[in-house]
């Protein structure tokens, strides 16, 4: 067979190949934009039934309530009204009481994944108080809308809503239509997206179901296993007070990543406030509190918990309440 014939052939193989795929979806009058595409996108990647997918997206709502919640995040607050979301005295009593319930689990994943239980935790009760809160929204419809209708973060949640589609049935807590999370499409105890469901979801209870839901040891393993996949260093510190000098050199800090050593940070004019080591890569972060700017040196597993919730102000909520739960612990345990 010639080159020219082979190229030929070739061609022909891939036209009939779109030919059997549009034949699997036909055109129809679809519920929601750019449906028709996202259908024949998840039937080629996975082979599944372009009806069943239709059905599904077919009685997925637009709600504009989803819109109007996501142009208002907490995260737009500055710190002083943000921490007292959740660094509350019920909030931290419950958190307490949840560790001293779960010990022997909370420690054992602990200690598998090198991620220290309080911020196991810590996570469940900011982003659900502990299971309780975990959304009222139907996963679909969330996706939908903002896959669908929201341009300014429609690539990312297209994304999240074709991931759904394509999860089988042993990564959901339930059918899928049937799955309520948060606004944004976060479901379960941990609110994972689908992404996180696929990629750092663990079946610890060995059920062959992976379970954010209604799983306990499934919960508290994948968060630990997000925590771990994305660089947590076991034993290492997350976030330090600082406290600025009068001629202190200002800093444009992007992000969490930790970029300079803290004995450059102390050179720049910020003191830590708490022993640790000079070397210790670390960025500054500057929240407004209740008495003016505080100053906090952050360090990777500060970053870590940026890659749970990119803002700032949840990675310090995560870890201030977790430290009062360790304390609360520590203080439970000691009396007779």
């Amino acid at each position: 067979m010639t080159k020219l014939s082979a190229s030929r052939s070739a061609r022909f193989a891939a036209a009939l190949g779109m030919l059997m795929l549009f034949a699997l979806c036909p055109l129809r009058a679809t519920t929601h934009p750019g449906q028709a595409e996202l259908v024949r996108e998840v039937v080629r990647d996975t082979g599944k039934s372009p009806v069943q997918l239709n059905k599904l997206l077919d009685g997925a709502r637009m709600q504009q309530s989803i819109l109007d919640a996501i142009s208002r995040p907490a995260e737009s607050k500055p710190w002083k009204d943000y921490r007292p979301i959740f660094l509350t005295s019920r909030r931290i009593d419950d958190g307490v009481a949840f560790y001293r319930q779960h010990r022997g689990l909370l420690e054992r994943i602990g200690k598998q994944y090198g991620v220290a239980p309080e911020y196991l935790v810590s996570i469940l009760g900011v982003e659900t108080f502990y299971g309780r809160h975990t959304g009222s929204y139907k996963v679909l419809d969330a996706l939908v809308t903002l896959g669908l209708y929201y341009p300014p973060r429609a690539k990312f949640f297209r994304a999240q809503l074709k991931t759904l589609l394509e999860l089988p049935q042993n990564h959901l807590a339930g059918p899928l239509d049937t799955l309520t999370g948060s606004y944004a499409g976060a479901e379960g105890w941990g609110q994972f997206m689908p992404t996180s469901i696929r990629d750092f979801g663990v079946d610890e209870d060995g059920d062959g179901h992976i379970d954010m839901q209604n799983s306990l040891p499934d919960i508290l393993a994948s968060v630990a296993n997000y925590f771990a996949k994305h660089g947590w260093v076991s034993g290492g510190p997350v976030a330090m007070r600082a406290q600025p000098d009068a001629s202190a050199k200002p800093l444009s800090v992007k992000d969490a990543k930790p970029q300079w050593p803290l004995e450059q940070l102390e050179a720049w004019g910020y003191a830590p406030l708490q022993p640790q080591n000079p070397g210790t890569l670390s960025s500054l972060q500057t929240l407004q509190g209740e008495k003016g700017p505080e100053y906090w040196f952050t360090f990777q597993n500060f970053y870590v918990i940026t890659r749970y919730n990119r803002s700032p102000l949840y990675a310090m909520a995560v870890y201030q309440l977790a430290q009062a739960i360790d304390a609360g612990v520590q203080q439970a345990d000691a009396v007779p």
